[in-house]
């Protein structure tokens, strides 16, 4: 149960944008830039990023919709997403991808963790400024929204389905602010 009133049922950050949309409709555009506007990273790769700090966190809910989303913009190669969070250095994810996401797991520490010899391991994996930069940031974000969702302690699904179909809300419809229930 949150600890303030939200509305019932209304999972994750999801809910919190409905107490206070004036501070959900910011974070939600902020969320629709870094995982769908222009990038040189893939949808994917994004929505995996925002999974794997997601899961470093122990953020059940944002892990689990991100992985959905990222399974779903994977496609035939969704396993992908299960094998990078069980262990990301075994993972058959490309070396870039490895480079950015151990940026991410630092970020996800603390921003001083990143050294340049990670920075170094990333471009010489075929990372441009771009990537870095948006992995750090996406990185930093899902930090904060992940201590916002579980700071408030938003309910969490415990359904695999449930997250099945905010993967594909998410993968459709991108991050749209949700419209308040009317209760009739």
């Amino acid at each position: 149960m949150a600890y303030i009133q939200v509305p019932e049922g209304v999972p994750g950050i999801r809910s919190l944008v409905l107490f206070r949309p004036e501070t959900g409709k910011p974070l939600y555009e902020l969320a629709q830039v870094l995982l769908r506007g222009p990038s040189p990273l893939t949808e994917a790769e994004r929505e995996l990023i925002a999974a794997y700090v997601s899961g470093r966190n122990d953020c059940l809910f944002c892990r689990n919709s991100h992985a959905a989303a990222a399974r779903c913009l994977y496609g035939e190669d969704k396993n992908l997403v299960d094998e990078v969070l069980k262990d990301m250095n075994h993972s058959p994810v490309s070396d870039k991808m490895k480079a950015l996401l151990n940026i991410a797991g630092k970020v996800q520490v603390l921003g001083k963790e990143v050294t340049p010899e990670d920075i170094a391991a990333a471009r010489l994996s075929g990372a441009g400024d771009r990537e870095i930069h948006d992995t750090v940031l996406i990185a930093a974000t899902f930090c904060m929204f992940n201590r916002y969702v579980d700071g408030l302690a938003s309910f969490t699904p415990m359904d695999a389905s449930a997250y099945e179909e905010m993967g594909k809300r998410m993968t459709e419809k991108g991050y749209v602010l949700p419209q308040p229930q009317n209760n009739k």
